[in-house]
């Protein structure tokens, strides 16, 4: 059995449906069952048992001789959350007890890091382990996440195999609930179709012209296909960058959203949110060398093509995945 925490959100539920695409169905989902909004998301999947995030950690104290393995996906993800004692509970020291259960039944681990965790970029984006204690992220969400990769990495009783994923900028179906953590393409679509035009932030650092910040944005489904391939083919644990490797602009990003919708570009510029403003990221690209040499050899999804195809068959259409 395969136990997905964050069953109900963006990245958990497409990992769920994709689980069951492969014919795998033998699934125990934890999430806050009580947040209804999000129950779209698991539509038509197919799994055991659903486990409450309040009741897991008894739970699996219970049954982890059952678990071959935890997909521990489910996090806080608000980068605006300022209260850090939120972050310790949902995301430091909730991990740590996955994290103490998997080692001491010998249970294979991933669990979702994030590249918030480089903060504003000073060291770059290399997955090297020497340099996670040195990082400084921007906000509490960031420190929480580099937190846990901290010490992870300082423990002597592991789980048989762990990868901690350094997420980047994902985007894909199953964001509709996230509101104002939701992709840009998610923002960018529903206001093009209200307004018929898109407002980018504008630029506050004179080394980018408006719209010319640069992430790395992965496609969700690329995102899942890196998760099954390392419970296949567990390479050496440790922390993995999981981006493209291809910083892309937010321009770019805009006009192939108009293009997706066949609409013309109406693009303009807006100040960047004052309580946002000096935490914000001006260029995110992952490092990942450390993946492609594991042996990881399949092809991502460009910005043009990961945006046509959430574009066109999900964001119009309003299905899920």
């Amino acid at each position: 059995m395969i136990v997905v925490t964050g069953a109900l959100g963006f990245i958990g539920s497409v990992l769920v449906g994709t689980l069951n695409d492969k014919g795998i169905t033998d699934l125990v989902l934890v999430d806050d069952f009580e947040k209804e909004y999000k129950f779209k998301n698991l539509e038509n999947k197919q799994y055991k048992e659903k486990i409450n995030r309040s009741y897991f950690g008894y739970w699996f104290e219970n049954n982890a001789e059952k678990v071959d393995f935890v997909l521990h996906i489910g996090a806080r993800t608000d980068t605006t959350e300022f209260d850090e004692d939120v972050f310790n509970k949902l995301n430091l020291n909730y991990s740590k007890d996955i994290w103490k259960i998997c080692s001491m039944f010998q249970i294979p681990l991933i669990y979702a890091s994030s590249a918030a965790t480089y903060g504003g970029g000073e060291l770059g984006y290399d997955d090297n382990h020497e340099v996670v204690f040195d990082l400084k992220p921007l906000n509490p969400y960031g420190e929480s996440k580099n937190n846990f990769d901290k010490w992870a990495l300082q423990q002597n009783a592991t789980p048989p195999h762990w990868f901690g994923l350094k997420f980047f900028n994902v985007y894909g179906p199953n964001e509709y609930h996230k509101e104002r953590m939701a992709s840009v393409i998610f923002h960018a679509f529903n206001q093009i179709n209200k307004t018929g035009g898109m407002n980018l932030f504008r630029s506050h650092r004179s080394d980018f012209k408006d719209g010319e910040q640069l992430r790395d944005f992965i496609y969700v489904k690329d995102l899942v296909d890196v998760i099954l391939w390392l419970m296949n083919h567990k390479p050496d644990s440790g922390l993995y960058n999981l981006g493209t490797g291809k910083a892309r602009s937010f321009l770019d990003l805009a006009r192939n959203t108009f293009k997706a919708m066949s609409k013309d570009e109406n693009i303009s510029f807006i100040d960047t949110p004052i309580d946002i403003r000096d935490k914000y990221q001006y260029f995110t690209q992952a490092k990942m060398s450390k993946l492609l040499t594991a042996g990881y050899d399949r092809n991502f999804y460009s910005l043009e093509e990961g945006i046509e195809d959430y574009v066109k068959n999900y964001l119009i259409s309003g299905k899920n995945y």
